[in-house]
């Protein structure tokens, strides 16, 4: 009895838990966008005539969107801690690839787009001194 009732305060922590980390991966993602939105105006009206610098824009946006995946990997880990099935295994196990691969990739591609930023600047910074 005294398990059985440990065992249903877990699954609600566990719910509540999962659900707040759910939400977090939301509200990271529209924070981000909302950031992301007010960088893209201030570069716009500060590139003028000159080339739009995208690659800060994907940077800003691809560091909130690999901030979001690692909150949503959290949950869906957390989601098969009590009495997990071995379909609710297999699911965890192909979802944690998929995002980890996508987290893998974005985190590479921004790495890539970080170095060019430098080199554009250091370009940029020669041409001016």
């Amino acid at each position: 009895m005294l398990v059985e009732s440990l065992e249903q305060g877990l699954e609600q922590v566990v719910v509540l838990t999962t659900f707040v980390l759910e939400a977090i991966s939301v509200l990271c993602i529209v924070v981000g966008l909302l950031r992301t939105l007010h960088l893209w105006v201030q570069l716009r009206r500060q590139s003028r005539g000159r080339e739009f610098p995208f690659n800060q824009v994907r940077l800003a946006f691809g560091s909130w969107l690999a901030l979001a995946l690692e909150f949503q990997l959290g949950a869906d880990i957390l989601g098969t801690t009590v009495a997990p099935t071995s379909q609710d295994l297999a699911r965890l196990g192909l979802i944690a690839v998929i995002r980890t691969f996508l987290n893998y990739f974005l985190g590479k591609e921004m790495e890539m787009e970080l170095a060019l930023e430098r080199e554009r600047l250091a370009q940029e910074n020669l041409r001016q001194g």
